[in-house]
């Protein structure tokens, strides 16, 4: 019989002292059904004749092999296979396996996910989360779920966690917790683990004080913050991370907590290189959101500081809320659009977006993008990747595009009713002209892939 992987060792023990009681056979019988290997080893005496088999079982393997194999099975594998023997057991708590864990938090009621048993939640808490280091947290869209998620936190009093990821798979999730709780069960990990470099957190309730706390307990190991959609912190918040925090390298955050301060602080002589920069440009009610604009000396001064930054920026606007963006120089380097957006925007990245690497537009309108375009290839000098949605393109301008920047595009989705023919091209001809300018095979796409 197999055992739950969660029974502790000394109830494992007992019902095997038990079941060997009940069980009889003679000796002959038992080296029968042991397992042998294939090739049996020999004991060298200083003899030939002297030299005799030796039994290995499963039971004798070293335990870094079978730490090892371990280390390639998945947790419900592993706890089976701890079941084999006491020597196996010993193996499967060994802090090694432990160092990372993702837990699994979903109601079954509501979800067909399957979720991390509560017995061996329990386990983890007492026996191993002094070896945790890498934790996630993955739950559904229920609040429960996301309760669940808090109290396992405020339980990991002497743990050593380096990276916290808390990801919901679908909202609310968190942001129905009740925010003392979630504060609270946060500010644990932040006081105990005093060594946090990587940390995800969208879409939660954190808070400015919980943000005071992180810093105070971690400023010189921080390197990764990902903390979008959370609409308790305060440009002042996160401007408190960006002074302190001198070593990080990526930030995440929606476009109301970037501010010219917070763009000088991440500029200054005692921070390192900032390696990726992403904004959300996010707006739910359409003229109801007013936003601010970032000053080009700031965006300068980043860059001269961190030459080699990704500036990423994905938009979820509506049309007439496009107006404080990209009238001046902006270093852009990864665009998104996640709704339509006007041709005059349009004109005004191939304008003052020069390091634009990546661009992607998932609806446009009725109006042809041609000189758009043709102004983006002009420009954009390091363009390697575009996409387009609903849009509209003729052929003879989509060729002059592809012309002038075929030969660095490692990625051209375009959908097969964006092109419109012409005079001069159809859509079979295009087919085989891009390929020529690409250096590949090329066909329009029949549905979106980004």
């Amino acid at each position: 019989m197999v055992l739950p992987f969660y029974v502790d060792e000394e109830a494992r023990n007992k019902m095997k002292r038990g079941r060997s009681k009940r069980q009889s056979f003679t000796p002959s019988e038992g080296r029968n059904k042991r397992h042998r290997s294939v090739t049996p080893a020999y004991v060298q005496t200083g003899s030939i004749a002297s030299q005799r088999p030796t039994e290995e079982t499963w039971g004798s393997l070293p335990h870094h092999v079978v730490l090892h194999i371990f280390q390639h099975l998945s947790l419900v594998d592993r706890a089976r296979a701890s079941s084999v023997c006491r020597r196996w057991n010993d193996v499967f708590h060994i802090p090694d396996l432990w160092r990372r864990f993702e837990f699994e938090l979903n109601q079954p009621a509501t979800s067909y996910l399957r979720s991390t048993h509560p017995d061996l939640i329990q386990q983890i808490i007492k026996r191993h989360a002094q070896h945790l280091q890498y934790v996630s947290f993955k739950v559904d869209s229920c609040t429960e779920s996301a309760e669940a998620a808090c109290n396992i936190l405020s339980q990991l009093v002497n743990c050593t966690i380096k990276t916290l990821g808390l990801i919901s798979t679908a909202r609310p999730s968190f942001m129905d917790v009740s925010q003392s709780h979630f504060v609270s069960a946060l500010t644990v990990v932040f006081v105990n683990s005093k060594s946090l470099s990587s940390i995800k957190i969208d879409d939660t309730p954190v808070d400015d004080p919980s943000l005071k706390v992180l810093v105070a307990n971690n400023s010189e190991t921080l390197k990764l913050l990902k903390m979008s959609s959370c609409p308790h912190v305060s440009p002042a918040g996160i401007l408190c991370v960006a002074d302190q925090c001198h070593g990080l390298r990526e930030l995440a955050l929606n476009y109301h907590l970037l501010s010219d301060e917070l763009l000088l602080a991440l500029s200054s002589e005692k921070h390192v290189h900032l390696e990726h920069l992403r904004i959300d440009v996010v707006s739910e009610n359409p003229g109801q959101t007013q936003f601010h604009t970032i000053k080009k000396s700031s965006w300068d001064a980043l860059i001269r500081h961190s030459p080699q930054v990704n500036i990423v920026m994905y938009f979820f606007l509506y049309e007439e809320e496009f107006e404080p963006f990209f009238c001046e120089e902006t270093p852009v380097t990864h665009l998104y659009f996640g709704r339509a957006v006007s041709k005059d925007m349009l004109g005004r990245i191939g304008l003052n977006c020069p390091r634009l690497v990546e661009l992607v537009v998932c609806a446009n309108g009725l109006e042809p993008l041609d000189e758009e375009l043709i102004r983006i290839a002009e420009r954009c000098k390091s363009l390697t990747a575009i996409g387009l949605g609903e849009c509209e393109v003729t052929c003879s301008g989509f060729m002059e595009f592809v012309k002038m920047c075929g030969d660095r595009l490692s990625q051209l989705s375009i959908m097969e009713e964006v092109l419109i023919p012409d005079n001069t091209y159809n859509i079979d001809q295009i087919h085989s002209e891009v390929s020529k300018h690409l250096g590949r095979i090329w066909f329009p796409d029949m549905m979106p892939t980004w």
